[in-house]
């Protein structure tokens, strides 16, 4: 019994670190927009060449919310299962992972899309 105390104990302060070290209230215009700016509107914009593969225009929040040919790209609250985030932390085939052909994205950057995706990815 005593031993299961300390494990439930230990899981709660493992959870509140993790907690406390990651961001909270990311904001769409202040820290996902130039995230997409920095790494996906050259190509993921109506004529550009992502988009004419995939449908998916990354320009506003109403249009990445909308998705493309294959669906929903970001799932709100649920990052593991977010396009979005198979993409980007390379969890997809490596042929497709994005940016296609260009710099990964940091950790910090992969990190703060997770955040916003698992925060209901907001328009804020």
């Amino acid at each position: 019994m005593i031993a299961r105390v300390r494990l439930c104990g230990a899981m709660l302060a493992c959870l509140f670190m993790f907690g406390a070290c990651a961001p909270r209230d990311v904001g769409f215009s202040a820290d996902v927009q130039p995230i997409l700016k920095k790494y996906c509107l050259d190509c993921h914009v109506p004529g550009g060449p992502g988009y004419e593969a995939s449908g998916f225009d990354m320009s506003s929040h109403e249009s990445l919310m909308k998705g493309g040919k294959y669906g929903a790209f970001v799932i709100p609250g649920d990052p593991f299962g977010s396009n979005l985030m198979v993409l980007v932390e390379g969890r997809a085939h490596p042929s497709i992972r994005m940016p296609h052909g260009r710099e990964k994205l940091s950790e910090s950057e992969i990190e703060l899309l997770r955040t916003w995706v698992q925060e209901g990815a907001k328009n804020n």
